[in-house]
């Protein structure tokens, strides 16, 4: 399906889902890239360093919940529109202080700003678009997330060492001003419409419900390995996005501009292992398509370690990249296809909010394993954990590509 054959509500859903995927991206890149002039500023140690992207979590996790409830009972746009004004105020607050403690409000203050993004941008492009093409649009969506994520590496590597990292939080700002201009009068989908004018109708029939991913142990079992599998994948994500940079520093003796330069090649491989994880996704069903990416992302990531010189480290991350990122869109196509119109921001909200505020406090960890251990040490790490995902992933039957939830339209 081109672009241009896409109705003009496709097109706008299509572009609002982009630009907040943009909005994500460059809050977690340039977290990441600065990290390393935020720990020498502020004089504090690796561990505490991993702390400020990862207690964004806390943040995720009480707004992911909120907005995505608020979603079904009161509209997708809607929601959208006040959460991102949230995260205007978190970044701009990043630029103005110097003080680890605020820094840590600050990222809270981001962390409930951008835990719509993700649930409600992916829940608004399904019921936009037919199944069929979930795994398509959604990959799209994260590709437009990492040409934000592009954009950051670049301006970091300009802005950094001529006027530090203060400076490069404003930046920030731009894509909330974009997202406003496209969401201005964006209607709700007419899934939305429906489903409120029911409820309004019947009042047994409740919108937003959290207690729906858990109501039985069945439902359980799935949304908690559903949750298990995105963690993961945080995790990974996180721990390549926070610390590749600061290895990249020390093992190869860079400067910043470099190794801002070097992740922009690691978030191309991203966006490259998105747009093919997407096609695999629609073509060959999800479980094939995580297996894959499963499989090598455990085997990759050695080349972490194995690289020698500048030119294997930047090949080395764009594989990575292209691995372990490339499944991101999927978690969100699949649970918009297991779960009820009726409750999808919500499951996708609350999985992706609690997935976010336990695989996000990874980059603690790895800062510790770091000053006590060693990088080889975080990358066996990283590899048991794809593993372990792909063992959750074969166990729920629910992604088999002639299972009844998963061919059903909800």
């Amino acid at each position: 399906m081109h672009f241009s054959q896409l109705s003009k509500y496709q097109k706008r859903v299509s572009l609002s889902t982009g630009i907040g995927f943009v909005l994500e991206r460059m809050d977690s890149v340039l977290i990441g890239l600065a990290l390393a002039s935020i720990i020498a500023t502020l004089h504090i140690s690796k561990a505490q360093g991993g702390l400020l992207p990862s207690i964004t979590a806390l943040g995720s996790l009480v707004g992911g919940v909120g907005f995505g409830v608020l979603a079904d009972k009161f509209g997708r746009v809607k929601t959208l529109s006040w959460s991102i004004f949230i995260y205007a105020i978190g970044t701009a607050g990043m630029g103005f202080t110097n003080s680890f403690f605020m820094l840590c409000i600050f990222r809270i203050i981001i962390g409930i700003g951008t835990s719509g993004e993700y649930g409600i941008a992916l829940t608004m492009l399904s019921e936009a678009f037919e199944k069929k093409y979930m795994g398509r649009v959604s990959a799209a969506a994260g590709i437009a997330g990492q040409l934000g994520a592009i954009i950051s590496s670049l301006l970091a590597a300009w802005i950094l060492p001529r006027y530090g990292w203060h400076v490069l939080f404003f930046t920030g700002i731009i894509p909330v001003i974009l997202a406003w201009f496209i969401r201005f009068h964006l209607p709700e989908s007419n899934t939305f419409n429906q489903n409120r004018a029911e409820a309004v109708a019947t009042p047994k029939i409740k919108l937003g419900d959290v207690k729906s991913l858990f109501a039985t142990p069945k439902e359980t079992w799935l949304s908690l390995r559903i949750i298990i599998m995105f963690l993961i994948h945080i995790g990974g994500y996180t721990t390549i996005i926070n610390w590749l940079p600061t290895i990249a520093q020390e093992r190869m003796h860079t400067d910043i501009a470099s190794s801002s330069l070097w992740m922009a090649f690691t978030i191309i491989g991203m966006a490259l292992g998105m747009g093919v994880f997407g096609y695999l996704q629609d073509t060959f069903g999800s479980r094939l398509a995580f297996g894959l990416y499963l499989v090598g992302s455990a085997a990759t990531v050695y080349l972490l370690i194995l690289a020698q010189n500048p030119v294997e480290f930047v090949i080395a991350g764009t594989i990575v990249g292209f691995l372990t990122d490339g499944m991101y869109s999927g978690y969100g196509a699949v649970v918009s296809s297991l779960y009820s119109s009726k409750n999808r921001a919500t499951a996708n909200n609350t999985i992706m909010s609690l997935a976010k505020t336990i695989g996000t406090f990874t980059p603690v960890l790895v800062g510790f394993i770091m000053d006590v251990a060693s990088i080889t040490t975080v990358v066996i790490f990283m590899s048991c954990c794809y593993l372990l995902s792909l063992l959750v992933m074969l166990s729920i039957k629910q992604l088999k590509r002639n299972h009844p939830r998963y061919v059903k339209e909800n």
